[in-house]
């Protein structure tokens, strides 16, 4: 079975915790608010909209559907789809829920097979590939209004960017590249911003070290790719 997912946080810090949970699989879609045993600080609502109010009756994860959901979700023969999935899949591990199956992260999917683009975040993919053409028939199916940052209306964004995915690689080679690492061809951000990696590394090698060693936060595949093009260069 394929599972559709995503999550809201107070943040992304060792720290923070889910505040929400989307999931859209075969048997239906299923939203819940949850108390994250902290502060949501402004920061994070500025970005999902959920506020310390809304969560105040909410269920800790412990006591949730979501936390039911999942256990029985969780079997070796599921997919998980996320976009960003080694973030949702930390998330919910801190809660006790340790991914079995598969796992397809979309985020990483798409930087492997489209290299070229100015952006890959889930809302910048929905406007590049024009999803957003299918996206009102497609939510009024599902039964679910489309409100961006929300976790379920982006578990079925995520849903379309599978479905277009699969026109560029099969499923079973999603997964492949979703297990392994991406060698990115492009400086994401930075004063070479969309500039080849491997001319950098020619160039000025010098400031990718520098980028190695500053950026604590760097995504694994750039650390990975900008590792290959200094060994190679």
């Amino acid at each position: 079975m394929l599972i559709f997912f995503d999550t809201e946080t107070t943040g992304v810090e060792a720290n923070d915790r889910i505040c929400a949970i989307g999931i859209a699989d075969e048997e239906g879609v299923h939203y819940e608010l949850i108390h994250p045993g902290r502060k949501i600080p402004p920061a994070a609502s500025a970005i999902h909209q959920i506020t310390n109010e809304m969560v105040a009756d909410a269920l800790q994860f412990g006591a949730s559907q979501s936390r039911t959901r999942l256990k029985a979700l969780n079997q070796s023969g599921n997919v998980l789809v996320s976009h960003n999935a080694p973030f949702d899949i930390a998330m919910v591990a801190k809660e006790g829920i340790v991914w079995e199956g598969e796992v397809i992260d979309t985020l990483k999917c798409a930087k492997a097979l489209m290299d070229d683009l100015e952006g890959y975040s889930l809302q910048f993919l929905r406007y590049e590939l024009r999803l957003y053409r299918e996206e009102e028939r497609f939510f009024a199916d599902h039964g679910v209004p489309l409100a961006p940052h929300n976790p379920l209306s982006d578990a079925l964004h995520v849903k379309m960017l599978y479905h277009y995915l699969l026109d560029l690689a099969d499923h079973e080679k999603l997964v492949e590249i979703s297990r392994s690492h991406v060698l990115l061809m492009r400086l994401p951000f930075g004063k070479y911003a969309k500039r080849r990696i491997e001319e950098i590394a020619h160039k000025d090698s010098g400031y990718l070290r520098w980028m190695l060693e500053s950026v604590v936060d760097m995504d694994e595949d750039l650390r990975y790719s900008i590792e290959h093009y200094l060994r190679n260069g």
